[in-house]
């Protein structure tokens, strides 16, 4: 068998070469490589300028929409926003008159507490008059003592009661009543009492005694009131 040995072509455009050529050949030779040059710039650039057409495309469709969604979404939140708000503008408005009118049945229902513990008070005070009105002396004692020492004489105390009760405490306890000079005076009610000395006049009766307890508890009850509103604010 005889052996098989490759063959190989030469190339036509080294043949073409090898061959001479005239000068029309060769301009027409150049003609063509630059028309091929120029329509592989012009194609490369067409290719290039869709490519990047459609890539901008896509991506400012992407931003665009992007853009888009974020102030969609910005609008649909003001707007929910101001939906809440005139919504809510009827419900607060009743919150504070219900606050209103709770505050102001705390407030009366305080007053009405104050005024049923003075009315106790006076009711006690009658009772404990009428059965010991030699009570009113320990309250005459009491404010003497608090008067500046040396400002009077006891022979020199004038003690004004109500002209009951200072019958009763003479016949009850005349002992101690000798001590002053008692004056009934018809226009003090029961449980007032006036000490007059040469420099000074005093209120030592009950009710001066039983308004300044009645404030102090009215003070009370608004104070507890007004802790747990602070309270409920800061919270």
């Amino acid at each position: 068998m005889k052996a098989w040995r490759p063959f190989r072509f030469p190339p036509l455009i080294h043949s073409a070469l090898e061959q001479p050529l005239d000068g029309q050949d060769a301009a027409q030779i150049q003609a063509s490589a630059a028309d091929g040059f120029r329509q592989g710039m012009d194609a490369g650039y067409n290719e290039g300028l869709a490519s990047g057409e459609a890539a901008g495309r896509d991506a400012g469709y992407a931003a665009g929409l992007e853009q888009g969604r974020q102030e969609g979404l910005a609008t649909a939140r003001r707007d929910a926003q101001a939906g809440l708000a005139d919504l809510g503008r009827p419900l607060e408005a009743a919150l504070a008159e219900l606050r209103r009118v709770s505050e102001e049945y705390q407030a009366a229902m305080r007053d009405e507490v104050v005024e049923l513990v003075a009315k106790v008070a006076r009711q006690v005070i009658r009772c404990e008059l009428a059965l010991k009105p030699v009570q009113i002396l320990d309250l005459v004692d009491e404010t003497l003592a608090a008067l500046p020492p040396g400002q009077y004489q006891q022979d020199e105390v004038e003690i004004l009661l109500n002209a009951e009760e200072c019958q009763r405490i003479r016949e009850l306890a005349p002992e101690r009543a000798a001590r002053w000079r008692l004056v009934a005076d018809p226009q003090l009610s029961h449980g007032e009492c006036r000490i007059r000395t040469p420099e000074s006049e005093a209120d030592a009766g009950c009710q001066q005694r039983l308004e300044a307890c009645i404030a102090t508890v009215r003070e009370q009850l608004q104070s507890d009131a007004a802790t747990p509103a602070a309270e409920q604010a800061e919270a």
